[in-house]
């Protein structure tokens, strides 16, 4: 549960809390940083901060160096950044012994804001509807496989050949999802546990396929659970002697998707709901139409690795094509609920997402919308996969990336430096999968060919 700094040191006088993980989420959107020894965070860090080395937003996935980075080079050093612990993120971890958590925020050492640091890109929009006196709800749901390998085994296999925790589609099935409870279990409880307001787990499509969803909060907090659940997720899988992985997609079944549910909000309640509390408001409208004008623009921060363009799939519940509809699942952009819980769903991202990203596009997407007063087209009807003459997202990681260096949208809402940064990142990988040889190449041209 969430916990205070009065708490803490209670914990720690007693013994019950003896490690305090210091956390920040990098560009992958994995959790960095350091476990401290508990005393020392209560005296030292919990007012002042740690530090950090700077190419932890500078590496590659294998965390090699990656040169050409303009905030952090063998040029510039490798210098330091400040983890500056968020103690509103303070809570206890229940699946690690005697251990709490922390979420940071990245400063310079002068307390300037790291700009490239996904924490603070989504502060940067939150800030631009904190002008407006709105702010942002945000739901996200993760789908993850999960395998009864142990991660050991599973590189051990190289990936291949991996016994999934279900041998069959277990979509909403209770019978099928008791197998897997074992692991499940421990996931929903832990998560609880530790501040993540549960709703509900169940089976998906793919083999082995779950996912645990949570109840919808404030889109920085929400982000914050996200990466903290996908973490804590693969470390209880772990600690069980299994596997669960994030990939978008694994197999040629139904990839992992993140789904993004988002509203507006001001100090009297949702900004979706027309002004009698029934229908759409003008402005939930142009939100929903900035979705369309610039995500295919934007779609490289929701999907930001050259597997992630390949769950966009006919017929496999993620969408190819930029149209919304009313509780349409084949359309990129569905519209639910009613009153103030009307909101858009964008079924846009894949579980490899890094929330911060995603969250702040969606923002910068929608502001864009409003801003403009585009005007909504109309909802798309029956499937939207046939859908005629309309966008369709990107193909690939290198279309994404073409499209984000022309976006005006993103250069206005995140600045050149965070826009070249991540692109500088996305080319990195491109050019890596370019010069890797795949099993795929070797099955079909060393005899064959």
């Amino acid at each position: 549960m969430p916990l205070t700094l009065d708490e803490l040191r209670g914990d720690v006088e007693s013994g019950a809390v003896d490690t305090v993980l210091l956390v920040m989420t990098d560009m992958q959107g994995r959790l960095a940083g350091k476990r401290l020894h508990a005393p020392f965070f209560v005296d030292e860090v919990a007012g002042h901060g740690a530090e950090g080395c700077n190419y932890l937003l500078a590496v590659d996935v294998e965390m090699n160096t990656v040169q050409g980075f303009a905030m952090a080079s063998w040029e510039t050093g490798y210098g330091d950044f400040v983890f500056r612990p968020d103690l509103a993120t303070l809570r206890r971890v229940p699946w690690l012994e005697r251990t709490a958590l922390v979420v940071a925020d990245l400063e310079w050492e002068d307390g300037s804001p790291v700009a490239a640091s996904p924490r603070q890109i989504l502060r940067r929009q939150l800030a631009r509807l904190a002008e407006r006196g709105w702010s942002a709800n945000v739901g996200s749901e993760l789908e993850f496989m999960l395998f009864r390998d142990s991660y050991e085994q599973a590189r051990a296999k190289r990936y291949h050949e991996l016994t999934t925790a279900n041998a069959y589609n277990v979509d909403y099935s209770i019978l099928g999802t008791t197998m897997v409870e074992d692991v499940i279990r421990p996931i929903r409880l832990g998560m609880a546990g530790a501040g993540i307001r549960v709703e509900d787990s169940k089976g998906e499509c793919n083999f082995g396929q779950h996912e645990v969803n949570f109840r919808y909060s404030d889109a920085l907090s929400m982000a914050d659970n996200h990466s903290i659940y996908k973490n804590g997720a693969k470390e209880i899988a772990y600690l069980q002697g299994c596997a669960l992985s994030f990939m978008a997609k694994y197999d040629e079944r139904e990839g992992n998707s993140c789904h993004i549910h988002m509203s507006l909000w001001d100090g009297s309640g949702s900004l979706s709901p027309g002004e009698d509390g029934h229908g759409r408001s003008r402005t939930f409208d142009h939100f929903v139409a900035g979705q369309l004008a610039a995500t295919r623009e934007l779609t490289y921060f929701f999907a930001p690795n050259v597997n992630s363009y390949k769950r966009y799939a006919w017929g496999s519940f993620a969408p190819t094509t930029l149209v919304w509809g009313v509780d349409n699942r084949t359309c990129g952009f569905r519209v639910v609920g009613h009153g103030p819980s009307l909101r858009l769903e964008s079924r846009i991202a894949g579980a490899d997402v890094n929330p911060y990203l995603a969250f702040a596009a969606m923002i910068a997407a929608g502001l864009h919308g409003i801003d403009n007063e585009l005007a909504l087209e109309p909802a798309c009807q029956g499937n939207a996969y046939e859908a005629a003459g309309k966008p369709r997202l990107p193909g690939s990681l290198h279309e994404a990336i073409a499209l984000l260096e022309g976006s005006q949208v993103a250069r206005a809402a995140f600045g050149d430096d965070v826009v070249d940064h991540y692109l500088h990142y996305a080319r990195t990988e491109q050019r890596s999968f370019e010069a890797a040889v795949t099993d795929w190449e070797r099955f079909r041209g060393f005899e064959r060919m």
